[in-house]
């Protein structure tokens, strides 16, 4: 039997239907399109364009690694974005054509990190900002798609230079500020030279996090780490007026947008979103919104506004009322689970850091969140009968919610000493099975009102990363990443099988007919097992790079579905052994996947925080 995987001809793309997900941390990086229809954010390797009434969302793919920032020319014609990218190597910057949906140019001069961008009023320029590594100013000519010239972007006894703006009147003048640095920088296109001038700021020496500009360019505004707001006339290049001089913003200004009418809108570190006025600084209007505060878009004029935080939350905020509605929500750590309710692909929970949520399938749309605060859940499950959430936790507690309103239900204390890694239960809902930091594996019985541990079997030596209970509920399998998968008899409580292979064992699925498992693991090798002897039928290579992490088998057995740390879904013919579809949207490791009951959708979850939906390619 052939092993290899399929050459690429033969496998078709598996189709995303809809990706739930926001990098909060890029700053700026939630932009209005000039359209008021449409929002535009990245999210690890892609940048997605959404509608913001509809919803529907288009993706741009092409960066190869996760994407640093983002800007939007004055007509909406152009996107761009930039990358960051591995030390010494170059990170591209991809022009897109916003209404095509596609990518017009890669602009590749800059090493490690493209820092900001700015686009010039007319759609003449785009500047781009290297990062640390790199530390040089670029202007490129969109015509032409190519760089006209550059220069380091800050002087030799100063810090690097992180913000970029474009004069908003003229195609020729553009601003940098960072840390301990401010210049207005003049395009001399005849020479193709760009003039730097150092702005004078006397004795306040700060770093810049945000830079705003006024709409008739007679000043900018440069918000500090140390919470205050220099404005700077750039004709002159000196300091107009700092503030506030009490009360400054908490944990630094990281976001700044100048309004038409006059007035800034600042956003803090600790999430406070202001509208106030030079000189003074004073807040005229304020909320207070979750997550430090990094991209603030104006929707039209500014009557209504976009806020997008680092706790991946995105407000819409009306200027009027000054009252915040949250429209779009998603996890901001490692998705460490996905799961199903029993026969309804309607809804999905996952699991993260501090946090349980629940899905509704079809709009995205979160339905509960359950915290608890400073915890990491590693595992979660749903009762059969719908009635309860069970999840595994890293300070040793098993946790029973009710689904509907999240209230606690139950604690199971101290259920294992190094924390709750893996957890199934038992179609009669009478029974959790728990895996444990230690290695050990815990049966109890859940009654009405008690839960009691009826046997603790210990035979791994090393954590229990995947538990799958068989149908009947008289065995269950536990992989462990102690290179062993153990098949235990859950009547007699005692181990019937164990099967050995040279790998940290990840997941683990019983195929349908229950006769047969598969198991795959660090060594990414996707090994079929005899449940009777343990004995290993085929094994066949998984994936070309790194761990798979996740697999969901479907009620049939016809295909399975892997995951893992080469940002792939793929989509498996059981018997044939042979890749069918391949997922590309990823850009962190996948944790793990699941079909949907019904074939509908497989959902892959990943550590960049994302969830991604696919549609299932075959109809059941």
């Amino acid at each position: 039997m052939d092993n290899k995987i399929s050459p690429e001809a033969q496998v078709a793309e598996l189709e995303l239907d809809a990706v739930i997900g926001f990098n909060g941390h890029v700053p700026t990086g939630l932009k209005c399109h000039p359209d008021q229809e449409h929002m535009i954010y990245p999210l690890g390797c892609t940048v997605l364009i959404q509608a913001i009434n509809t919803k529907e969302q288009n993706f741009l793919q092409g960066h190869g690694n996760n994407v640093s920032c983002l800007a939007i020319s004055r007509s909406g014609e152009y996107i761009a974005s930039g990358q960051v990218t591995f030390m010494g190597f170059k990170a591209d910057i991809i022009l897109w054509d916003y209404k095509k949906r596609e990518l017009l140019a890669r602009l590749s001069l800059h090493k490690g990190k493209i820092e900001a961008l700015a686009f010039s009023p007319n759609d003449l320029y785009l500047v781009s900002l290297g990062g640390p590594d790199d530390g040089s100013v670029v202007v490129w000519s969109i015509a032409k798609r190519d760089a006209i010239c550059g220069s380091p972007a800050a002087g030799l006894n100063v810090g690097n230079a992180t913000n970029v703006i474009f004069s908003r009147c003229r195609d020729e003048m553009f601003m940098t500020a960072g840390n301990g640095t401010i210049r207005v920088w003049e395009l001399d296109l005849p020479n193709r030279k760009i003039w730097p001038t150092e702005c004078q700021t006397g004795q306040l020496k700060r770093i810049v996090m945000s830079i705003g500009v006024d709409d008739d360019d007679s000043f900018f505004y440069l918000g500090t780490t140390t919470g205050d707001i220099l404005k700077m006339n750039p004709r002159t290049k000196l300091l107009t007026d700092a503030g506030p001089a009490k009360d400054k913003f908490s944990l630094g200004v990281s976001a700044i947008r100048c309004l038409k009418m006059g007035g800034l809108l600042v956003g803090s570190g600790a999430g406070l979103l202001v509208f106030c006025k030079s000189p003074g600084y004073k807040p005229i209007k304020k909320i207070q919104l979750q997550g430090r505060i990094t991209s603030i878009t104006l929707r039209g004029e500014g009557h209504q506004f976009l806020v997008g935080t680092e706790e991946s939350h995105i407000y819409r905020v009306s200027f009027t009322d000054f009252k915040e509605t949250l429209i779009a929500t998603c996890h901001f750590d490692a998705v460490e689970d996905i799961v199903f309710p029993f026969g309804t692909a309607e809804l999905f929970a996952t699991c993260s850091k501090k946090d349980i949520r629940v899905w509704h399938t079809s709009s995205n749309r979160e339905l509960l969140r359950i915290t608890v605060p400073n915890m990491t859940c590693h595992g979660i499950d749903f009762m059969r009968d719908g009635k309860s959430i069970i999840s595994a936790w890293n300070d040793g507690k098993i946790r029973a919610f009710a689904p509907e309103t999240g209230r606690l239900m139950y604690v199971i204390n101290n259920a294992h000493r190094i924390g709750v890694t893996a957890i199934a239960t038992t179609s009669d809902c009478k029974r959790v099975i728990s895996g444990g930091g230690e290695g050990e594996v815990r049966v109890w019985q859940i009654g009405c009102q008690t839960q009691k541990l009826e046997e603790a079997l210990k035979e791994h030596k090393s954590s229990v990363s995947c538990i799958r209970v068989k149908r009947n509920n008289e065995e269950c399998v536990t992989a462990s990443t102690d290179g062993t998968c153990i098949i235990w008899d859950l009547v007699r409580l005692r181990r019937n099988q164990m099967i050995l292979a040279n790998t940290l064992f990840q997941c683990v699925c019983y195929h349908p007919e229950e006769f047969q498992i598969i198991t795959s693991g660090t060594d990414r090798k996707i090994a079929y097992w005899e449940v009777f002897d343990g004995t290993v039928i085929r094994e066949l290579e998984g994936s070309l790079s790194g761990s798979i992490n996740g697999m969901d088998i479907t009620q049939e057995g016809v295909h399975f579905v892997t995951g893992g740390n080469d940002h792939l879904v793929k989509v498996w013919d059981y018997n044939e052994c042979e890749v069918t579809h391949v997922g590309v949207g990823h850009s962190g490791n996948i944790t793990r996947i699941r079909i949907s009951p019904g074939n509908q959708y497989i959902v892959s979850v990943s550590a960049d925080g994302a969830i991604l939906r696919w549609k299932y390619p075959y109809t059941s």
